[in-house]
C-alpha cells in the first residue's frame, strides 16, 4: 500500500501530479493498493483509500466533497472514500468522499455516487446512473443505465433495477419543515424493477416482486407480486420457476 504525501506548505485540498498515469493528480494521504491501474487525467482527492487491484479509468474523480445548499437534507459527516479490492470505476465517473464501494463492484461510465452511499460486493451501477447520498445498495445488485436512486433508498441483495427507473423521497416536493425526514423506496431481496418505472416516496417492494416497465408504484408491493400499470396493481404472482434460486 502506497501513500501520497504532500509537503507542509501545501493546503489541505492540494493536489500533486503523480507519474503513474498521464494527468494523474493525487491529494494528501491518498492510499493506493498494489496493482492499481489508472487511466489518463484522473483526480483523487485527499483521504481516499483505493484497494488492491482496482481499475480507475480515464477522467474519473474520486473523493469529491459535496457542496450543499443551506437547506439541504444531505448534511452530515462525510468521511473518507473507500474502494475495496478489485473495484472498477469506469470513464468519467464521480465518486464522492464518504462513499464505500465493495469488492469487485463496477461503477459504469459517467456514473455519480454521492457521500455516505454504500454499494455492496459484486454490484454493477450502469452508465450515467446516480446513487444519491445515504443510499444503501446490497451485494450483486444490477442497476442499469440512467437510473436515479434518491437519497435514503435501500436496495437489498440481488435486486435488478431496469434502465431509466426513478425513485423519489419527498411527497411535498420541498414544501415541508427541515425536521421532516425524507423516505426513499425499499427494495427487498431479489425484486425486479422494470425500465422506466417510478417508485414514490417510502414504498416497499417485497422480496422477489416484479414491477413491470413504466409502472408507477404508489403503495407497498407484497412479496412475489407482479405489478403493472399507472398506478401499479397486482396482476399475478411470480411463478416458482422465475425465483432467483433457479437462476443462480
Amino acid at each position: 500500500m502506497s501513500s501520497s504525501q504532500a509537503g507542509p506548505s501545501r493546503g489541505a485540498h492540494a493536489l500533486c501530479a503523480d507519474a503513474r498515469a498521464p494527468g494523474l493528480m493525487l491529494g494528501e494521504h491518498v492510499q493506493v493498493g498494489a496493482e492499481v491501474s489508472f487511466g489518463a487525467h484522473v483526480v483523487v482527492h485527499s483521504g481516499t483509500f483505493i484497494g488492491d487491484g482496482c481499475v480507475i479509468e480515464d477522467h474519473v474523480v474520486l473523493g469529491k466533497h459535496p457542496r450543499l445548499a443551506g437547506t439541504s437534507s444531505a448534511r452530515g459527516h462525510v468521511g473518507e472514500l473507500q474502494l475495496k479490492e478489485g473495484v472498477t470505476v469506469c470513464a468519467g465517473a464521480v465518486v464522492f468522499a464518504g462513499a464505500a464501494i465493495g469488492e469487485r463492484a463496477i461503477l459504469g461510465d459517467q456514473s455519480f455516487v454521492r457521500e455516505r452511499a454504500r454499494i455492496g460486493a459484486g454490484s454493477v451501477i450502469g452508465r450515467g446512473s446516480v446513487i444519491d447520498n445515504d443510499v444503501q445498495v446490497g451485494a450483486r445488485v444490477r442497476v442499469q443505465t440512467n437510473v436515479y436512486l434518491t437519497a435514503f433508498t435501500l436496495v437489498e441483495d440481488d435486486v435488478f433495477v431496469g434502465p431509466g427507473a426513478i425513485t423519489t423521497n419527498d411527497h411535498t416536493m420541498s414544501r415541508h419543515s427541515p425536521q421532516m425526514p425524507l423516505k426513499g423506496a425499499i427494495m427487498r431481496r431479489a425484486c425486479r424493477i422494470g425500465g422506466g418505472a417510478i417508485l414514490t416516496p417510502g414504498v416497499e417492494i417485497g422480496e422477489e416482486a416484479f414491477v413491470a416497465a413504466g409502472s408507477v408504484v404508489i403503495a407497498d408491493v407484497p412479496p412475489r407480486a407482479v405489478m403493472m400499470g399507472v398506478p401499479a396493481r397486482a396482476v399475478r404472482e411470480v411463478p416458482r420457476e422465475d425465483l432467483l434460486e433457479r437462476w443462480r
